[in-house]
């Protein structure tokens, strides 16, 4: 299966200098994949010539112009109002015209959000799509939504949040009933507000294997395959995780740095140092998907690099390969065939 993705070449704090080089390294790992990038001309053409392009990767990549750019402090309102021409909104037209199966950008999320829900709409049954990624666990991973998205999400949204959850992770980890868990302050019954016991209601009435309330510690035990939550909570805590990453890999480098003898421990522990930065590296798990529209979109971090944007672009053709848009709209048909016969 042959998969095209329209690439935001202007988005994110490096624009063409990591999206080209980026979308390079994946042409040469995928064979059937094709790239549209969209922005520059010029910019694009010059990131091209300067990196170097093998000849076998010509009839896959080409460079759709664009004249306009949204700069990431941009209010998304007047990105949707009077940036008709920018690359992220060209990228999200040729997917809304079939030249495209996903979009990749690494621009302002408030905009794509806003752009992508604009063009493409939302799926039948959702009222607010959201926006997902993988986090490693003890055990592998887990996905994690809404994370930015809905700042103040409703149960029934929340409900929502889950059902796109569980099936993303079906498709794309092939598990046929993943472990759902709602975020809370507590796994007893009597922990959380108002909001988050009525959404646990909801979810144990669902057709979803959810197991209950998780804890902030055990996003990273495995416990569950999805976790939901709303996106302000959702948010704060995957940039809680970034940091905490940080620090440890700056602690690290104290240590092993403080004295010749730190340091000559640090070379014997260098392989198992290099496994470990691999296994919590952040850029191995850049690519969020924005779920509940008739149309793959992902978002990756606006300060990726060269790595963690190819992430990205990977995780896009993965959710094409899976067809996830049409699994959650299959989902959600079944649900409401389901509450009008039990009616």
């Amino acid at each position: 299966m042959s998969v095209t993705i329209a690439v935001d070449a202007m988005g994110g704090d490096h624009g063409a200098t990591v999206v080209v080089p980026a979308a390079l390294d994946v042409l040469a790992g995928i064979d059937d994949i094709r790239l549209v990038l969209v922005g520059d001309q010029a910019v694009i053409g010059h990131e091209i010539d300067r990196v170097g392009q093998r000849a076998d990767h010509r009839e896959r990549l080409r460079i759709h112009h664009a004249s306009q750019r949204v700069e990431m402090d941009e209010p998304p309102a007047v990105a949707l109002r009077n940036k008709k021409d920018s690359s992220m909104r060209v990228a999200i037209d040729l997917v809304k015209r079939g030249d495209a199966d996903a979009c990749v950008s690494a621009g302002n999320t408030g905009a794509l959000m806003a752009t992508a829900r604009f063009v493409l709409k939302t799926l039948p049954g959702i009222d607010r799509p959201a926006i997902s990624t993988a986090l490693p666990t003890m055990k592998g991973h887990t996905h994690v939504l809404d994370l930015g998205a809905n700042v103040d999400s409703t149960p029934g949204q929340l409900l929502e949040f889950a059902v796109m959850g569980s099936v993303l992770v079906s498709a794309v980890d092939n598990l046929p009933s993943p472990r759902v868990g709602l975020l809370n302050i507590g796994e007893e019954p009597i922990k959380g507000n108002e909001r988050v016991k009525e959404t646990a209601q909801l979810l144990a009435q669902s057709d979803l294997n959810y197991v209950g309330f998780v804890e902030g510690d055990d996003i990273y035990a495995g416990t569950v395959d999805v976790v939901v939550c709303d996106g302000f909570v959702g948010n704060v805590a995957l940039k809680t995780s970034e940091g905490v990453a940080r620090m440890i890999s700056h602690f690290l480098r104290q240590e092993f740095t403080r004295n010749p003898l730190t340091r000559l421990a640090g070379l014997v522990a260098l392989p198992v140092l290099r496994r470990l930065r691999a296994r919590i590296d952040p850029r191995r798990y850049n690519g969020a998907s924005l779920l509940g529209l008739r149309g793959t979109v992902v978002k990756s971090h606006g300060g990726a690099d060269r790595l963690a944007f190819a992430h990205a672009l990977r995780e896009a053709a993965r959710e094409v390969e899976k067809n996830v848009p049409q699994r959650i709209s299959e989902h959600l048909g079944a649900r409401l065939v389901g509450r009008r016969e039990a009616s």
